[in-house]
């Protein structure tokens, strides 16, 4: 799905007629929805689509852009859609951690590109993530880590009550 809309706006071969190689920004913040990443499967991921738009983010990282990335759960994880007995805070904790598994997945999609990243939430993780921290994120993007993600509505540090 992500790749026929690519293609449909850049051309038949994802490239496009007199391509800038001088970027327009210094940053950028990207926001990648779940629902994306599933493509055509409707669920889950599709590593075609994960590895396009880990793709795209180095060839981006590679011109000099600093790209953050905020991305979505919703190929995981729809909270508005949960079952009438879960309340809503543990409805959106439930989101947040589908988030996180998707800024993990992409994190390893552009390490193996060789991008440096890190990934970031307010849900505490030490394991797998960085606590979110602004003016350490942007230090990060400064010194060339770009960031894999800072899960989506986890910034928030609290779900919806």
């Amino acid at each position: 799905m992500y790749d026929a809309l690519r293609r449909q706006k850049l051309g038949g071969d994802g490239a496009a007629d007199g391509e800038v190689t001088t970027p327009k920004y210094k940053r950028v913040m990207l926001k990648v929805s779940g629902e994306a990443l599933a493509g055509s499967r409707g669920f889950g991921l599709d590593p075609a689509v994960l590895e396009l738009i880990a793709r795209e983010i180095s060839e981006a990282h590679a011109m000099g852009v600093q790209v953050a990335c905020t991305i979505g759960g919703g190929n995981y994880w729809r909270g508005a859609d949960a079952w009438d007995g879960i309340e809503r805070a543990t409805a959106d904790y439930v989101g947040m951690l589908a988030t996180v598994m998707n800024a993990l997945s992409l994190q390893a999609a552009l390490e193996k590109l060789g991008v440096p990243t890190r990934v970031q939430t307010a849900i505490e993780m030490k394991e797998v993530a960085e606590p979110y921290i602004r003016r350490r994120a942007i230090r990060q993007l400064e010194t060339g880590h770009g960031q894999a993600a800072r899960a989506a509505g986890a910034g928030r540090r609290r779900p919806a009550v």
